[in-house]
């Protein structure tokens, strides 16, 4: 019997679908044995060996954090020891529920390479976890001082030189939902540590929330407005429950919506049409929502995702270069390619745009 047959989601009444009358009782035997196995496992975990300190942790809201990590390993005294737009990741032991051992999730690091002393996290506490062993529960009864897990090697692709490229001169359009900021405020800050009197207005940071009190890094990011030439578009979603909010109101994809366009260009110092790929790169992190309806928005103006699967179902020539770049831990496309009819609809979008 073919045992990649055998799998968590089978029961014994639907392997009757594929398995021979004969073969029943050992198939039962085996998802016993399997379900065993999965208990002691869990029985068993190991726990995570803490290697770091948690320095400091700021509460903006009760469900929104900065934490400030010092790893045991000292950092490069010289150098970057990242690039920015990297993650690192991050783990903690259950010490209620000791049998479900320790959870290790992947942050993005806010914080600059070129700081040395602390390494710096942008969290969100997650409400309605899937998991039964929900990291950010773990976390948020941290206090500083407290001993923790962290990989102390960052890896990771959403970078400028694996993106956009490092030497590119158009537009950085960085799209960020909730904590999304934290690889884009990593970017600005080491451009500005590095040398102070670059202009930073090739980088737009458009920050979506649903509230003003969610906005994390608003000052900072005012300053580096003021200082260097930065753009920067904070938005709220829900603004009917935040009357003391005056600026730009709905989702931060909303600002790619087709009537939404002709403002930002303006916004930008762009040409009426004129937000397209031969001026402007995109670069977004949030959830799986917010990156799909960007890219559905963006192709009808000629951006190509970087994502084999999406340009292979638009049927978009190799030879055109991505200008959208997406964070996503997730390898299933943020669109939905099984609808064959908005495929064809945003594939005819695209040869619209680019033809001739």
């Amino acid at each position: 019997m073919d045992r990649r047959r055998l799998g968590v989601g089978h029961t014994p009444q639907n392997l009757r679908r594929f398995l021979r009358p004969q073969d029943l009782g050992s198939a039962r035997a085996a998802l016993a044995r399997l379900a065993l196995l999965g208990h002691d496992a869990a029985r068993m975990a190991k726990p995570l060996e803490y290697n770091a300190t948690l320095v400091e942790r700021e509460d903006l809201t009760p469900a929104l954090g900065v934490f400030r990590v010092r790893p045991d390993e000292a950092l490069p005294g010289a150098g970057a020891w990242f690039v920015p737009g990297q993650y690192m990741v991050l783990g903690l032991n259950n010490e209620v529920r000791v049998e479900l051992g320790g959870v290790r999730r992947p942050m993005s690091i806010a914080s600059a390479p070129e700081r040395r002393d602390l390494v710096e996290f942008y969290i969100r506490y997650v409400d309605k976890p899937e998991s039964e062993n929900p990291f950010t529960h773990l976390l948020w009864p941290r206090k500083p001082g407290e001993r923790m897990y962290v990989r102390v090697h960052p890896t990771g692709k959403f970078t400028v030189p694996d993106t956009v490229g490092a030497d590119d001169r158009r537009l950085k359009v960085c799209l960020a939902a909730g904590t999304g900021l934290a690889p884009f405020l990593s970017m600005v800050r080491s451009e500005h540590i590095n040398d102070p009197s670059r202009s930073l207005s090739d980088y737009v940071i458009i920050h979506g929330a649903s509230y003003s009190g969610d906005l994390g890094y608003r000052e900072e990011l005012d300053e580096l407005v003021e200082r260097t030439g930065l753009r920067y578009l904070p938005t709220v979603s829900r603004p009917q429950q935040d009357p003391s909010w005056r600026g730009h109101t709905g989702r931060a994809e909303s600002f790619f919506a087709p009537d939404r366009l002709a403002g930002l260009e303006d916004i930008l110092g762009l040409a009426p049409g004129g937000f397209r790929p031969d001026a402007v790169q995109i670069l977004i992190c949030g959830l799986q929502g917010t990156i799909g309806q960007c890219i559905e928005q963006l192709v009808p103006r000629g951006f190509v995702p970087d994502n084999r699967k999406i340009r292979r179902a638009l049927e978009i020539p190799e030879d055109h270069k991505p200008t959208i770049f997406y964070e996503a831990y997730d390898t299933i496309p943020p669109i939905d390619l099984e609808n064959t009819d908005h495929v064809a609809a945003l594939k005819a979008a695209y040869r619209a745009a680019t033809a001739g």
